[in-house]
């Protein structure tokens, strides 16, 4: 491992969409971002195979040749080069190097996580829903609240039901932090009683103070629903009592009840119907391998766009492996629109 080396950085910045990340996501990548010398006439995938890599073509030629035979000869320093190649699963073709090639290639969940995480970034706290009350309401208002959000419309009366059952009770006092900007996401919350107050530090290291939650206002679902990292702190202003519910709870009682998963035959169906495509990449991804006659609203854009969305009109979300667009997905159900996700993305699509 000590003769590997990494990529270049300000190569590694004109690839998609590994050039959309934030810095600190960046570096993470760039950290496992590793040159591989790959000699002419050596392939480099074959058609068929399940590798789960984002492959990248830095220097050189090679071919892509589909099942007919038919080739594709792409060149390093191209714009269809800064792409991943061939980037469905299983491969639809096979890569060989026509010449001397430098290649680099990572592991698409990682990147796909790491976009995911870019993405939600400040959807967690815009997403909130304040409360208008004082917070001195009776014991059932905050479960009265929760059940009156749209989200919970979707929800069958059953999982409502368990899900009251596994919350559990934490008191909390005035002062004690909640969640923490930065870290991984394991429970889902919902004030019983008291106050929070909603912050995230700057660049500057200052810390701005986002929002103030009160009994019924629910918190952390974003941080769920891809694995994310927490895009704020939470702490309490007032001695007070939250509920909370597992990640494995809320992924099976909440999320996975909001989410229709479809395969392509049946979302080609659904939008012959009259339900239309909406891929939820970066517009650069969406310009080389989104579906024809697809809308595309990036992930990080959806909050900001999504009263644009027709309301009478069902959406198919996708992006390359579903995670992005399960979690956009989610949100929309959260504002009463119809949503299905295409089930694996784009890279269990055959072409």
């Amino acid at each position: 491992m000590a003769d590997l080396k990494l990529v270049d950085k300000a190569v590694l910045k004109s690839l998609v969409p590994a050039n959309a990340l934030n810095a600190e996501n960046f570096q993470e990548l760039a950290s496992k971002a590793f040159v591989e010398d790959v000699p002419a006439g050596k392939t480099i995938f074959k058609a068929g195979e399940i590798d789960r890599k984002a492959t990248y073509l830095l220097e050189g030629q090679l071919t892509l040749t589909d099942a007919a035979g038919r080739s594709t000869t792409v060149t390093g320093g191209t714009d269809i080069a800064k792409h991943p190649l061939a980037n469905q699963q299983p491969r639809q073709q096979t890569a060989k190097a026509r010449t001397d090639c430098k290649i680099t290639r990572f592991d698409s969940d990682l990147l796909d996580i790491l976009l995911t995480w870019d993405q939600l970034s400040g959807i967690e706290v815009s997403e909130i829903q304040v409360s208008d009350g004082d917070g001195d309401g009776d014991e059932g208002d905050w479960m009265t609240r929760i059940l009156q959000s749209r989200a919970f419309l979707q929800i069958p009366p059953a999982n409502i039901q368990a899900m009251f059952m596994r919350m559990q009770e934490v008191p909390m006092r005035a002062g004690q932090e909640v969640v923490k900007q930065g870290e991984d996401g394991d429970y889902y919350y919902i004030i019983k009683s008291g106050r929070a107050k909603v912050t995230r530090a700057s660049k500057t290291g200052s810390e701005l103070t986002l929002a103030t939650l009160k009994d019924g206002d629910a918190f952390g679902e974003e941080a769920l629903l891809s694995e994310a990292k927490r895009n704020a702190t939470v702490s309490m202003e007032t001695d007070g009592i939250l509920m909370r519910l597992s990640k494995e709870d809320f992924n099976a009682l909440l999320k996975e009840p909001m989410l229709n998963w479809l395969s392509i035959e049946q979302a080609h169906a659904k939008v012959q119907l009259g339900a239309k495509f909406l891929d939820v990449r970066l517009e650069s991804e969406h310009a080389i391998t989104g579906i024809s006659g697809s809308m595309n609203i990036p992930l990080f854009m959806l909050r900001l766009k999504a009263d644009a969305l027709d309301p009478n009109v069902a959406y198919v979300l996708y992006c390359d492996t579903g995670r992005r667009s399960s979690a956009a997905a989610f949100l929309l159900s959260e504002r009463g629109f119809q949503t299905y996700v295409l089930s694996g993305g784009l890279a269990a699509t055959q072409a």
